[in-house]
């Protein structure tokens, strides 16, 4: 890649990586919101440990689909894509969960085929709106980074960077934090991505995991709570 293309990859990176990027990542907290009612998340040292378990938890299962869609796409294989995006929605355990990665993976591929000219989006996204394929997000980042000529360390990197943030941002809200706070802990946990990455990059489909029962627990408990400030 000469540097001109790297500079173009770094732009997408940062525009796709933006918060402000319209998928709909500000109308979710990923479960904070029921654990701060729940007295559960209440400072600065709980929301690290809730946000820790989220990257985690992530990067062994939305994070392996990312990575295994965008080297499948780079090599045209359009039923690994398919494949990967069925089975990421079996580890859904909740509602909002699936509903939270569907809504944002459709929308990205809605953006998608407007930023680039690729057949396997366009086909997806056909998929996608006639149901054939439920359209999860963590895919929808493989394929569009791929298109995009954005390496796959660091669409990982991207990956995990929007899980921490949704926490973080969410937590400003919901839970007695500064924006010092929040840095601090993207901070420390950013550093434990190169070994996330490690590890994930080597799993395969049936490696895949994401036993938190907490969080699942959680989310259900958003379905019918009181406090709704976020959809998730």
């Amino acid at each position: 890649m000469d540097e001109h293309s790297k500079m173009i990859a770094v732009m997408r990176l940062l525009q796709f990586t933006d918060s402000t990027f319209p998928v709909g990542t500000f109308s979710f907290s990923n479960g904070l919101e029921t654990a701060a009612f729940e007295n559960i998340v209440t400072d600065a040292a709980s929301l690290e440990a809730f946000a820790a378990s989220q990257s985690r938890q992530a990067a062994f299962s939305d994070g392996v689909a990312a990575l295994l869609t965008h080297r499948a796409f780079l090599g045209a294989d359009y039923d690994t894509c398919r494949h990967m995006d069925r089975f990421l929605i079996m580890f859904k355990m909740n509602a909002e969960a699936r509903l939270m990665i569907q809504r944002m993976g459709k929308k990205l591929a809605e953006l998608a085929v407007r930023l680039f000219d690729s057949d396997m989006i366009a086909h997806w996204l056909d998929e996608i709106k006639s149901g054939d394929t439920p359209g999860t997000y963590p895919v929808a980042q493989g394929m569009v980074f791929a298109a995009a000529g954005i390496h796959e360390k660091e669409l990982f990197c991207s990956h995990q960077y929007g899980i921490i943030n949704m926490v973080l941002s969410a937590a400003l809200r919901c839970v007695r934090v500064s924006h010092y706070d929040t840095q601090l802990i993207l901070e420390r946990l950013s550093s434990e991505i190169p070994a996330l990455y490690q590890e994930a990059s080597r799993m395969k489909p049936e490696d895949m995991n994401a036993f938190f029962p907490q969080l699942d627990i959680l989310a259900s408990l958003h379905e019918k709570g009181n406090m709704r400030m976020f959809m998730n």
